[in-house]
């Protein structure tokens, strides 16, 4: 772990090509590429902060959903009411997970999922 934030960009593009001694408007041979797919499979620091973003704050949503689907289930069946409460608390963690995951903090939004699952997974053994 470096220390640093969880979405903050370490070195930019034009940094990167600052270390290796090339200059960025250098681009002399630009015919001479076949393949545009290849200048975008580079691994910009923004689009990996945006992915982990995305997904964080995708899976924390469906989480969400599915606990308080779950959570709506079992209050309709003959489960004890500590596994409705249990699921729809689990919910509430992906919930505020999907939130710090939009926000940029997707390794706090980790951890939360998590916690979030494993309280749905303890409220599915009361049942």
């Amino acid at each position: 772990m470096s220390g640093r934030g969880d979405s903050e960009i370490s070195e930019t593009g034009e940094e990167q090509h600052a270390e290796s001694g090339q200059d960025v408007e250098d681009v002399e041979d630009v015919e001479g590429i076949e393949n545009l797919e290849d200048l975008e499979d580079l691994d910009d620091p923004e689009d990996v902060a945006r992915r982990a973003r995305w997904t964080a704050a995708g899976s924390g949503a469906l989480l969400a959903l599915a606990g308080l689907a779950a959570a709506v289930l079992r209050v309709t069946g003959s489960a004890p009411a500590l596994v409705p409460a249990a699921y729809a608390f689990g919910a509430g963690f992906c919930a505020f997970a999907a939130f710090l995951g939009s926000r940029g903090r997707t390794r706090r939004a980790l951890w939360v999922l998590v916690a979030g699952v494993m309280v749905m997974a303890l409220g599915d053994q009361f049942d």
